[in-house]
């Protein structure tokens, strides 16, 4: 399928592992011109290798912190302008509410909720401006569903679904579209050491942690495995792309069916 998106420019923050990774790979792929970005040089660099070696034609990679607002003016200083905004970079872990320190919710609400906040102050307004554009939030299905073991996260989760929808609502009458993706658990770099860090058995090997983990803290999954990160990118290529311009506001489910719910 042509997603239609050769001519345009992408941001995807978050973008050196991961999710963040493939949704830069799809729509590199797919013919568009896209920035990766990153704290750490080296893995920006294997990142980007990794991009061009998949056979993208136009692929950067700008270091920059965006949880801070001298990182995103440093960002939005090199790429001034995109035509799809990706807020992907987001942190998680497990703890224990009790043990959530005043610094870690700050921590996950800069890391989270501003990265994604700031740069959409830049490069919204550029969009409805020329009336195109989009801008996607990687949220979690968390954000619906707050799993008691990670109560921090969930809240920065859900406070994405709120600001997507709300610029959401600043679009009518455009050709301008915000939304958001809920992703369930996904197989990512870190994703074996945190099924391990939940696990009853510290000493479980990676395929019995997470059988422990969907039998039991996500037993509502229809899938019953981890999602790939790329059946992620497939869901935000779309939502880039000029096929979905009626789809907007929406906080689409890509987490397996683990919500049980019709709304």
């Amino acid at each position: 399928m042509d997603l239609k998106i050769a001519t345009k420019k992408a941001l995807v923050t978050g973008s050196t592992a991961g999710i963040g990774l493939e949704i830069a790979r799809k729509l590199a792929t797919e013919g568009a011109s896209v920035i990766l970005s990153g704290r750490d040089q080296a893995k920006l660099d294997q990142a980007v290798a990794s991009v061009r070696a998949s056979g993208a034609r136009d692929v950067e990679g700008v270091l920059a912190d965006v949880t801070t607002a001298e990182g995103a003016d440093r960002l939005v200083a090199a790429v001034p302008a995109v035509d799809i905004l990706v807020n992907n970079l987001g942190i998680y872990e497990s703890k224990p509410f009790a043990e959530i320190a005043d610094a870690d919710w700050q921590r996950y609400f800069d890391v989270n909720v501003m990265s994604g906040v700031r740069l959409s102050r830049h490069y919204f307004p550029q969009m409805l401006a020329k009336n195109d554009g989009r801008v996607i939030f990687v949220s979690s299905e968390t954000g619906l569903a707050v799993d008691p073991g990670m109560i921090h996260y969930a809240m920065t989760k859900s406070a994405q679904l709120s600001i997507a929808r709300g610029l959401a609502g600043l679009t009518r009458g455009t050709a301008v579209t915000v939304n958001s993706v809920m992703p369930g658990p996904t197989r990512s770099d870190g994703v074996v050491e945190f099924l391990k860090s939940v696990a009853s058995n510290p000493q479980a090997t990676a395929e019995e942690a997470e059988a422990e983990f969907f039998a039991g803290a996500r037993s509502a999954s229809l899938l019953q495995r981890m999602i790939e990160p790329e059946e992620i990118a497939n869901m935000v290529a779309f939502l880039a792309s000029p096929l979905s311009s009626a789809t907007n506001g929406a906080a689409i489910r890509v987490e397996g069916g683990l919500i049980n719910t019709m709304a």
